[in-house]
């Protein structure tokens, strides 16, 4: 478990952290966004103890990483965005000199095979890594990060400047490694965030703005859940049908998508599941529906909403 709490930095009279507070549960992986100047990387360099906090607490296990930084960091796997490599070793040369340094007590064979594996490194091993491209130097990176077998994760942008193949490839990897390990995942690819992460903390100005389940942060702005529809049959209709379903607060009509069938944000009150009185609703007055989906703002919509200057409804940033 990783406990962050009232965690600060201040540079003079600038505050890059400003009582950030949050907590993340073993097996978790939990995906850390902010726009660029948020604070993200000051907070994550903090947790990693690359640097020390101006105030608050970083614990990772209960070990408080500045009271007790050798036993904190010894339970953290670290990938940088940029991973600090060794050009002229080879790959498994560089993963038994990592070894070394990190002091692993694990059989030094049998363990390093076992990382190199997982991150698909067998067939490179003896490749300098210099001529390695991109997607495999972030592969050494990740297998640096693994070794001793870290109960916490920490990967900074593990997958910028990767092709499609590669970040569907570490995609993967990474949800494999959820189920053994705590990850703090840190991306600027918020479908990437959507496919992996448990749940997310959002970060702006220095302070956290959310934090929760990855599929619930449209209704963690809003106050309400919403529901996407497409449905065939006049507005007028449609809209009235809709207004007797119980829970449903407010009808948005978004657009016309052909004949005589529009596209409806629907929304309705906070855990409540309103699709089978809409759909009771609509096949009582013979209107098809095309398209039904809970959550009608997308995590990119919420993400903007939630970093913008522009103050939310109800006085939220």
């Amino acid at each position: 478990m990783v406990e962050v709490k009232h965690l600060t930095k201040t540079y003079g009279d600038i505050k890059a952290v400003d009582d950030i507070s949050f907590t993340v549960n073993d097996g978790e992986i939990l995906g850390f966004l902010g726009p660029n100047g948020a604070g993200k990387s000051t907070t994550m360099n903090i947790i990693t103890g690359y640097i020390s906090s101006t105030g608050g607490t970083v614990t990772i296990n209960e070990s408080e990483i500045l009271k007790d930084p050798k036993g904190a960091k010894s339970q953290i796997g670290y990938l940088p965005e940029i991973p600090p490599l060794y050009m002229d070793m080879t790959v498994r040369k560089y993963i038994e000199f990592m070894f070394s340094i990190k002091k692993v007590k694990l059989p030094k064979q049998a363990h390093i095979d076992e990382v190199l594996s997982l991150t698909k490194l067998m067939d490179h091993q003896h490749r300098i890594i210099r001529n390695l491209s991109k997607g495999y130097r972030q592969r050494v990176g990740l297998a640096q990060a693994l070794l001793g077998n870290p109960p916490v994760l920490i990967l900074d942008e593990p997958t910028v400047g990767l092709d499609p193949n590669q970040i569907r490839e570490f995609r993967t990897l990474i949800k494999g490694l959820g189920k053994k390990h705590t990850v703090i995942f840190s991306s600027h690819i918020l479908s990437e965030v959507s496919a992996i992460c448990d749940r997310i903390v959002v970060i702006n100005n220095g302070r956290v703005v959310a934090d929760t389940k990855t599929l619930e942060l449209s209704s963690a702005i809003t106050g309400r859940d919403t529901l996407s529809l497409q449905v065939e049959g006049s507005v007028t209709s449609v809209t009235s049908a809709l207004k007797t379903v119980t829970g449903v607060r407010k009808i948005s009509v978004d657009k016309q998508l052909g004949e005589n069938i529009y596209s409806y944000t629907v929304e309705h009150e906070k855990g409540t599941d309103i699709r089978k009185g809409v759909f009771h609703a609509m096949s009582k007055n013979n209107m098809p529906i095309l398209y039904m989906n809970e959550g009608g703002m997308s995590l990119e919509e919420a993400y903007l909403r939630l970093t913008s200057d522009k103050p939310l409804k109800g006085g939220k940033k």
